[in-house]
Formats: structure tokens, sequence, C-alpha cells
């Protein structure tokens, strides 16, 4: 019941984070956009490391982010290794390859590259830096796997529209998703959930920084 309850909280969060993409970017919109190449990247990424897996038997050992191993790639190669079994693999690459799509045509490509870079690098920091490093790991990869960085990046999504927004509605939807993340971390020890919360605030602050930067130029121009 725990593990299940665990699975669809999870899934949830991402059902969130994806509507609140579909909002801000428009759904009418999509069949216009361009073809996001950073998020074709990624998931052609993630593919290529199933297919490794599959084709190499040393390959989890080689490339994924155990602690008691060294090598300083593993903290890079790992996030394109899954350890969920057939399904859980589909539903990360699905969910990475929709995610940053969006997060794309919402951010723009080098920014969504960014952002799924810092997914893949601050969680831990931010961990040791509010003095959970001790405790249950807010990355929720288990040594390997992409969730950890398409739910940081996914979390962007849902401070996008809050910050395209003026339907209470989509606002309620934006900020349920940070709130949902806490409960879970709270409740669960859920690391999808606090990875999200990081994203959610990291997205924030990148939200502000580009408004920051475009109103001097607005003003200037007038």
């Amino acid at each position: 019941m725990g593990e299940l309850l665990f699975n669809a909280t999870t899934a949830a969060l991402m059902v969130m984070m994806v509507n609140s993409g579909l909002g801000a970017v428009g759904r009418d919109s999509l069949r216009g956009r361009p073809v996001p190449w950073v998020a074709v990247a990624l998931t052609v990424l993630a593919i290529g490391g199933v297919a490794l897996q599959l084709t190499w038997s040393g390959a989890m050992a080689a490339l994924d982010n155990d602690p008691a191993k060294s090598g300083w790639w593993r903290v890079f190669t790992s996030v394109f290794m899954q350890n969920g079994g057939v399904a859980g693999a589909a539903w990360n690459i699905a969910t990475l390859a929709a995610v940053a799509a969006l997060a794309q045509w919402l951010w723009g490509g080098p920014l969504t590259a960014a952002f799924f870079l810092a997914g893949i690098l601050l969680p831990e920091r931010i961990d040791t830096l509010l003095g959970l490093g001790d405790g249950p790991s807010t990355d929720p990869r288990n040594f390997a796997g992409s969730s950890g960085a398409t739910y940081f990046l996914g979390a962007t999504l849902a401070l996008a529209l809050l910050g395209h927004t003026r339907t209470t509605k989509e606002r309620i939807l934006a900020l349920g998703v940070p709130a949902l993340g806490l409960v879970m971390w709270i409740l669960q020890e859920n690391g999808h959930g606090l990875v999200a919360v990081y994203g959610f605030a990291l997205g924030a602050l990148a939200w502000a920084a580009r408004r920051r930067v475009s109103r001097p130029a607005t003003d200037t121009a007038q």
C-alpha cells in the first residue's frame, strides 16, 4: 500500500507539472512550435543509455553514481542509466521528452539545458546546505535514473505558468506543485517532491532575473 501511494503521488506530481507547462505554452499552439532540439538531444541520450544497458552487462557498474565508487563522470552518466525496469525506463524517458520540450518552448534551449544540469548537480549541494546530507537523500535516482533532473526541470514549468496566468485555477495548479512536493517529502521522504521544490525555487529566481533584465530594455526603448 505504501509503495502504491508513493508511485501514485509521484505520478500525480508529474501530471501537474506537465499540465502547468501545457497551460503556459498554450495547448492549441503546440502544432506550430519549432522542434525542441535540446529535448530531442536529452531524450536520445536517455534512449542510448537504456540501449547500452541492454547490450553491455557492465554498464550500470561503470556509469552509475554509487558513492562507494570513484569517477567524476558518474554524476552525469548515471542520469542516463535507468534502474526501474522496463516500465520505469519508459516512464522516465517519456516524461523527460515531454518536460524538456515544454521547458524549451517556455525558457529557450540554453536555459532548459542549464536547468537540467542544475537538476543533476544542485540537489545534493542544497541538501548539504540545509543539513539534510545525513538523512534520506532528496535525489530520487538511487544511483541512476533521469527522474531527479526531470522533476527539477518540470517544476520550472509550474513557475512559468504562475508567471503567465491570471486565472485562479491555473495559479492553484502552479502553486500545488511545490506544495505537493513538500508534503511528499515530509510524509513519504519522496525525493521527487523536494527536488521539485528546489526546481520551482530556481525557476522563480530565473523568472525574476529575466524580468529585471527585460525591464531596463523596455524602459530604454520607450
